[in-house]
């Protein structure tokens, strides 16, 4: 009896077995579906996809590199900026110096042809104090001696007043820079080396030699 039962039963269920195997159940597919797309998404959308990687940032050896190039840079340029301020400040001064100088000095031709002049009234007021005789009558020479000498005191204080003056070596020591040797003479109570006379005065324009003092030195006599 079971067992005509079990047959009679599979006799009825035997189609609709058949027909769900022909015939896949609507939910089985709906849910292989969604299974499918959640790991279709998966493999795009996943953490591990490079292009949704944040990037690095610089490393900090990096940036302790580029710092040190820019204050290298900012280093050199200043050093340049202090060279070039110090050259213009040289240069600042030089033309200063320059321009006071030519001030001073523009007239220094102009007093090497005046000192020329001051000699031969130096000479003429000598020559005419020699002449003058003091028991003459007409001291018509012994006047012009004195406007003579009034003349040369004029002249060397316009001189000094422009910054040039005569040198007073007699006595002093002898200085290339100043003096020129025309002679050499015994040296009579004097130290060897020494000026013991001038044969030509020289002259001085703000402490600068425009003419030197022709002089003759005192040496040892040989015996």
């Amino acid at each position: 009896m079971a067992g005509r039962s079990l047959r009679a039963a599979r006799h009825h269920l035997s189609p609709l077995l058949s027909l769900g195997a022909r015939r896949p159940c609507r939910d089985c597919l709906c849910v292989f579906s969604t299974a499918a797309q959640q790991r279709s998404t998966g493999d795009e959308c996943g953490p591990e996809d490079p292009r949704d990687e944040p990037r690095h940032p610089l490393s900090e050896r990096t940036l302790e590199l580029k710092a040190s190039k820019l204050e290298e840079q900012v280093r050199d340029l200043t050093e340049r900026y202090r060279k070039a301020l110090a050259d213009s400040e040289n240069v600042r001064r030089r033309t200063q110096k320059f321009v006071e100088d030519a001030k001073l000095f523009g007239i220094q031709s102009f007093c090497k042809d005046l000192v020329e002049v001051a000699d031969i009234l130096e000479k003429t007021t000598e020559s005419a104090a020699r002449e003058a005789e003091p028991s003459d009558p007409k001291p018509t020479l012994k006047k012009i001696c004195e406007g003579l000498s009034l003349i040369e005191a004029k002249l060397q204080s316009v001189f000094a007043k422009h910054g040039l003056q005569k040198m007073s070596p007699v006595g002093g020591k002898y200085d290339p820079y100043d003096h020129e040797i025309v002679c050499h003479v015994p040296a009579e109570g004097m130290q060897p080396g020494t000026v013991a006379l001038v044969t030509q005065d020289g002259y001085k324009l703000h402490g600068r030699t425009i003419r030197h003092a022709h002089v003759g030195v005192a040496v040892e006599s040989q015996e």
